[in-house]
Protein backbone atom coordinates (compact mmCIF):
# COMPACT_ATOMS: atom_id res chain seq x y z
CA UNK A 1 0.00 0.00 0.00
CA UNK A 2 1.39 3.36 -0.94
CA UNK A 3 1.62 5.89 2.25
CA UNK A 4 2.48 9.37 0.79
CA UNK A 5 2.84 12.75 3.27
CA UNK A 6 2.91 16.12 1.73
CA UNK A 7 4.02 18.42 4.23
CA UNK A 8 4.08 22.52 4.19
CA UNK A 9 6.65 22.50 6.42
CA UNK A 10 8.35 19.22 7.46
CA UNK A 11 9.21 18.75 10.83
CA UNK A 12 6.92 20.90 11.98
CA UNK A 13 4.86 17.75 11.48
CA UNK A 14 6.68 15.49 13.32
CA UNK A 15 4.27 13.82 15.39
CA UNK A 16 2.44 12.92 11.97
CA UNK A 17 5.75 11.03 10.70
CA UNK A 18 6.19 9.49 13.60
CA UNK A 19 2.45 7.66 13.37
CA UNK A 20 3.04 6.37 9.80
CA UNK A 21 6.32 5.07 10.53
CA UNK A 22 6.89 1.12 9.69
CA UNK A 23 9.20 0.32 12.38
CA UNK A 24 10.90 1.94 15.44
CA UNK A 25 11.97 5.26 15.00
CA UNK A 26 15.66 4.26 15.78
CA UNK A 27 15.61 1.88 13.08
CA UNK A 28 14.33 4.22 10.33
CA UNK A 29 16.64 4.86 7.83
CA UNK A 30 16.02 8.29 5.73
CA UNK A 31 17.03 9.46 2.04
CA UNK A 32 16.96 13.35 2.49
CA UNK A 33 16.79 14.81 -0.92
CA UNK A 34 18.20 18.19 -0.58
CA UNK A 35 18.43 19.05 -4.23
CA UNK A 36 15.90 21.69 -4.44
CA UNK A 37 17.80 23.50 -1.27
CA UNK A 38 20.72 23.98 -3.58
CA UNK A 39 19.56 26.95 -5.52
CA UNK A 40 18.63 28.84 -1.67
CA UNK A 41 21.04 31.21 0.07
CA UNK A 42 19.67 30.20 3.58
CA UNK A 43 20.29 26.83 4.23
CA UNK A 44 19.37 27.30 8.19
CA UNK A 45 16.16 25.44 7.28
CA UNK A 46 17.76 22.43 6.24
CA UNK A 47 20.13 22.19 9.29
CA UNK A 48 16.76 22.20 11.22
CA UNK A 49 15.45 19.74 9.47
CA UNK A 50 18.58 17.29 10.29
CA UNK A 51 18.79 17.66 13.67
CA UNK A 52 15.05 17.31 14.54
CA UNK A 53 15.27 13.96 12.29
CA UNK A 54 18.14 12.67 14.04
CA UNK A 55 16.77 13.91 17.25
CA UNK A 56 13.75 11.30 16.70
CA UNK A 57 16.98 8.44 15.86
CA UNK A 58 16.47 8.19 12.26
CA UNK A 59 19.21 7.21 10.39
CA UNK A 60 19.53 10.17 8.10
CA UNK A 61 21.61 10.35 4.82
CA UNK A 62 21.57 13.24 2.59
CA UNK A 63 21.42 12.48 -1.09
CA UNK A 64 21.74 14.98 -3.63
CA UNK A 65 19.85 13.72 -7.11
CA UNK A 66 21.46 16.45 -9.45
CA UNK A 67 24.20 14.57 -11.54
CA UNK A 68 23.04 11.03 -10.95
CA UNK A 69 21.47 8.30 -12.90
CA UNK A 70 18.74 5.63 -12.07
CA UNK A 71 21.24 3.30 -11.13
CA UNK A 72 23.16 5.43 -9.21
CA UNK A 73 19.61 6.65 -7.21
CA UNK A 74 18.46 3.02 -7.21
CA UNK A 75 21.97 2.15 -4.55
CA UNK A 76 21.69 5.44 -3.02
CA UNK A 77 17.63 4.99 -2.60
CA UNK A 78 18.71 0.76 -1.66
CA UNK A 79 17.23 -0.05 1.88
CA UNK A 80 15.75 3.44 3.07
CA UNK A 81 12.28 4.09 4.59
CA UNK A 82 11.10 7.06 3.91
CA UNK A 83 12.31 9.06 0.83
CA UNK A 84 12.22 12.78 2.22
CA UNK A 85 12.00 15.80 -0.33
CA UNK A 86 13.01 18.74 1.08
CA UNK A 87 12.12 21.99 -0.44
CA UNK A 88 13.11 25.14 -2.28
CA UNK A 89 13.14 25.79 -5.62
CA UNK A 90 10.47 23.78 -7.23
CA UNK A 91 11.62 24.69 -10.93
CA UNK A 92 15.32 23.19 -9.65
CA UNK A 93 13.96 20.38 -8.29
CA UNK A 94 11.97 18.88 -11.21
CA UNK A 95 14.35 19.58 -13.34
CA UNK A 96 16.98 16.92 -11.65
CA UNK A 97 13.98 14.61 -10.97
CA UNK A 98 13.69 14.24 -14.58
CA UNK A 99 17.00 14.53 -15.79
CA UNK A 100 18.36 11.72 -13.39
CA UNK A 101 15.18 9.16 -13.67
CA UNK A 102 14.51 10.03 -9.97
CA UNK A 103 10.42 10.14 -10.95
CA UNK A 104 10.68 6.57 -12.38
CA UNK A 105 12.91 5.62 -9.32
CA UNK A 106 11.01 6.78 -6.72
CA UNK A 107 7.39 5.54 -8.43
CA UNK A 108 8.98 2.09 -7.60
CA UNK A 109 10.07 2.62 -4.36
CA UNK A 110 6.67 3.55 -3.41
CA UNK A 111 4.96 0.64 -5.17
CA UNK A 112 7.32 -1.56 -3.07
CA UNK A 113 6.78 0.62 0.43
CA UNK A 114 8.90 2.96 0.78
CA UNK A 115 6.90 6.12 2.49
CA UNK A 116 7.07 9.43 0.19
CA UNK A 117 7.82 12.56 2.45
CA UNK A 118 7.35 16.03 1.15
CA UNK A 119 8.27 19.54 2.20
CA UNK A 120 7.19 22.31 0.33
CA UNK A 121 8.99 22.07 -3.32
CA UNK A 122 9.27 18.75 -2.80
CA UNK A 123 5.17 18.02 -2.08
CA UNK A 124 4.25 20.38 -5.15
CA UNK A 125 6.36 18.08 -7.49
CA UNK A 126 4.19 15.24 -6.56
CA UNK A 127 1.24 16.77 -8.05
CA UNK A 128 -0.13 16.18 -11.74
CA UNK A 129 1.26 19.92 -12.40
CA UNK A 130 3.38 22.40 -10.14
CA UNK A 131 1.94 25.42 -11.64
CA UNK A 132 0.96 26.50 -7.84
CA UNK A 133 4.72 27.17 -7.66
CA UNK A 134 4.08 30.12 -9.61
CA UNK A 135 1.11 31.57 -7.73
CA UNK A 136 2.34 33.31 -4.64
CA UNK A 137 5.72 33.96 -3.54
CA UNK A 138 7.11 32.51 -6.71
CA UNK A 139 9.49 30.19 -7.46
CA UNK A 140 12.10 31.88 -10.06
CA UNK A 141 12.31 29.66 -13.01
CA UNK A 142 16.03 30.13 -13.35
CA UNK A 143 16.86 26.37 -15.50
CA UNK A 144 14.52 27.87 -18.35
CA UNK A 145 11.49 24.91 -17.30
CA UNK A 146 8.66 25.25 -19.83
CA UNK A 147 6.91 21.92 -18.95
CA UNK A 148 5.38 22.18 -15.55
CA UNK A 149 4.02 18.43 -15.36
CA UNK A 150 4.87 16.98 -11.45
CA UNK A 151 4.87 13.17 -10.43
CA UNK A 152 1.34 12.64 -10.14
CA UNK A 153 1.33 10.67 -7.60
CA UNK A 154 -1.99 12.66 -6.25
CA UNK A 155 -4.64 13.55 -8.05
CA UNK A 156 -4.74 16.75 -6.58
CA UNK A 157 -2.67 20.13 -6.31
CA UNK A 158 -1.34 21.63 -3.13
CA UNK A 159 -0.85 25.69 -2.10
CA UNK A 160 1.76 25.66 1.32
CA UNK A 161 3.03 28.01 3.91
CA UNK A 162 -0.83 29.51 3.42
CA UNK A 163 -1.49 32.51 5.25
CA UNK A 164 -4.96 34.91 5.20
CA UNK A 165 -3.39 37.59 2.68
CA UNK A 166 -2.72 35.22 -0.27
CA UNK A 167 -6.45 34.56 0.17
CA UNK A 168 -7.24 36.66 -3.24
CA UNK A 169 -4.62 35.13 -5.50
CA UNK A 170 -5.41 32.12 -4.24
CA UNK A 171 -9.32 32.05 -5.22
CA UNK A 172 -8.19 33.76 -8.57
CA UNK A 173 -5.82 30.60 -9.43
CA UNK A 174 -7.87 28.07 -8.00
CA UNK A 175 -11.32 29.13 -9.99
CA UNK A 176 -8.67 29.16 -13.59
CA UNK A 177 -6.87 25.62 -12.77
CA UNK A 178 -8.31 21.99 -14.11
CA UNK A 179 -7.35 20.42 -10.50
CA UNK A 180 -8.86 20.47 -7.01
CA UNK A 181 -6.58 22.39 -4.96
CA UNK A 182 -5.72 21.47 -1.42
CA UNK A 183 -4.30 24.33 0.65
CA UNK A 184 -2.54 23.36 3.95
CA UNK A 185 -0.91 25.30 6.85
CA UNK A 186 2.48 24.89 8.23
CA UNK A 187 1.23 22.73 10.88
CA UNK A 188 -0.62 20.51 8.38
CA UNK A 189 -0.33 17.52 5.74
CA UNK A 190 -1.60 15.40 3.65
CA UNK A 191 -1.76 11.64 4.02
CA UNK A 192 -2.48 9.57 1.08
CA UNK A 193 -2.70 5.51 2.11
CA UNK A 194 -3.88 3.42 -0.41
CA UNK A 195 -6.76 5.28 -1.97
CA UNK A 196 -7.55 7.22 1.14
CA UNK A 197 -6.90 10.80 1.45
CA UNK A 198 -6.74 12.71 4.90
CA UNK A 199 -6.10 16.20 6.05
CA UNK A 200 -3.58 15.66 9.24
CA UNK A 201 -2.38 17.87 11.51
CA UNK A 202 -3.28 20.98 14.08
CA UNK A 203 -6.31 23.21 12.48
CA UNK A 204 -9.47 22.81 10.01
CA UNK A 205 -9.82 22.46 6.67
CA UNK A 206 -8.80 25.83 4.73
CA UNK A 207 -11.44 26.19 2.01
CA UNK A 208 -11.66 29.32 -0.40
Amino acid sequence: MKTILLTSAGMNVKEEILKILPKPADQIKVAHVITASKSEKNLSYLEKENQIMRELGFNVENVDIEGKNEKELRVLLDGKDIVYVQGGNTFYLLKHVRASGFDKVVKELIGKGTVYVGVSAGSYIACPTMEMASWKNPDKNTVGLTDLTGLGLVPFLLSVHYKSEYDSILKQEISATNYPVKILTDEQAILVKGNEVKLVGRGEEIKL
